[in-house]
């Protein structure tokens, strides 16, 4: 049933029907390299990433061969885990692709003895938006003053006037939290008014975030999975950006690089797992009970769980990306896809995160020779939290002023330039390496 259910999702797009993709998917490839060397480019990459912090396909290719190397490393000794596990049930059979996620979830219950349900009751939604708030707060000193007065687009969006702590008016935030019929499905950050200026006044942003966590049910309040804690302190930090940013111009004060736009909200994460702040937020719903010690350290110690097979599906998406956008033909897709896999070593229990013919990232969803924009903005939120970590301070005032003022100003000159104005040097992978445990 697994082998089943994973080569029908696996052959989206490709059945040799009406709805098949390969054809359209090279139509695309060469139309859009010819329109990049009508404009004076090498190919459709090096015309989509020129205006990047990356800047080059080789600088692109480079990053990513730098992780990958590891990563491939780190999966091939998570596969031989999961084959001896196999091996000692009786089972007779070589592990396949769509064994991984089965035998990794036994794998991390051997190991780690973590069962989501033991986390849930910690992580109340309120409670969660309470620590949110705190490590907004504490960075930045601004508060969240909950609003009943203004208008909302349904009667469940929660809403906050975001201040300074002065209590000078920053912006208004609206939180949209369940599912209900008609709302998309996913995470988002979303903005109704951006910030900017008329006649000299400065216009105050209006942003939202948009989540679809489960309702609560019976007598238990909305409780999150720790997956959903991360999303809300992710779009969170969008939303935080949407709310610093302050230029005279709207190109200028809200457009940044596209590989520069997840480094606000995935440093965000960061504090969301961070110890010191589980601790505020993390109470059980039903006592008020802080999270046990003995379940944050599991949740430390899970944090590398599987990260190799992760960082590889991904790492072979964004490679295949960057091959199909250097070329000027992709010939047989399929025959592409699998030069351009065999090329990096790809082992045959991973496929990459997106085949071609469903890839819609690249070929319908503004991401053409940009899927790696998420792997380089998590090396920028690693090198960033990682200064934070070891000044001693995660909420180190002075390097918190210093990334406010990035946000503020994110869009005012190079990406790069303005990641070093708040480092003070260039970022390291190393931090990426060693939070994923591939080091």
């Amino acid at each position: 049933m697994r082998e089943k259910l994973y080569r029908g999702y696996i052959s989206r797009g490709n059945n040799n029907n009406a709805n098949d993709n390969k054809e359209i998917i090279g139509k695309i490839v060469s139309l859009r390299d010819q329109r990049a060397k009508l404009l004076g480019y090498a190919n459709h990459a090096a015309y989509t990433v020129d205006v990047n912090m990356a800047k080059t396909p080789e600088t692109i290719n480079n990053f990513l061969m730098k992780l990958w190397n590891p990563a491939i490393e780190r999966a091939k000794k998570e596969r031989d885990e999961m084959q001896a596990m196999i091996n000692s049930e009786g089972g007779k059979f070589k592990l396949e692709m769509w064994d991984w996620w089965y035998y990794a979830e036994k794998v991390r219950k051997a190991k780690f003895d973590l069962d989501e349900a033991q986390l849930k009751p910690y992580f109340k939604l309120d409670n969660v938006v309470d620590g949110m708030i705190y490590v907004a707060n504490k960075l930045y000193g601004i508060k969240f003053i909950k609003r009943t007065d203004l208008p909302v687009y349904n009667e469940e969006v929660r809403t906050y006037e975001v201040q300074e702590a002065d209590g000078k008016h920053i912006g208004v935030f609206y939180m949209d939290f369940h599912p209900r019929a008609g709302k998309n499905a996913g995470a988002w950050c979303t903005g109704f008014r951006s910030q900017s200026y008329k006649n000299g006044e400065k216009i105050t942003p209006v942003v939202s975030i948009v989540c679809n966590f489960t309702r609560p049910s019976g007598d238990a309040p909305a409780l999150l999975s720790f997956e959903e804690v991360t999303t809300l302190f992710h779009e969170s930090g969008h939303a935080l950006h949407s709310l610093f940013t302050d230029g005279p111009y709207r190109r200028t004060s809200r457009s940044v690089p596209h590989d520069f736009v997840e480094l606000p909200s995935q440093i965000m994460e960061n504090w969301a797992s961070e110890p010191e702040v589980l601790r505020v937020y993390a109470k059980h719903y039903q006592t008020g009970e802080v999270i046990p010690e003995e379940l944050i350290s599991k949740l430390e110690k899970s944090s590398q769980f599987n990260q190799g097979f992760e960082t590889v599906e991904y790492l072979a998406a964004s490679l295949l990306d960057m091959d199909y956008h250097t070329t000027d033909s992709a010939g047989d897709v399929l025959t592409f896809e699998k030069a351009s896999m065999d090329k990096i070593g790809l082992i045959s229990e991973i496929e990459p995160r997106y085949r071609s013919t469903y890839f819609t990232h690249i070929f319908s969803g503004g991401y053409s020779a940009g899927y790696y924009v998420y792997i380089w903005a998590a090396v920028l939120d690693a090198d960033a939290f990682d200064a934070f970590k070891q000044s001693g301070n995660i909420f180190n005032p002075e390097l918190a002023a210093r990334f406010r003022t990035l946000l503020t100003k994110s869009g005012s000159d190079e990406g790069m330039v303005v990641y070093k104005n708040f480092r003070g040097q260039g970022p390291s992978i190393e931090p990426l390496l060693k939070r994923r445990g591939l080091n």
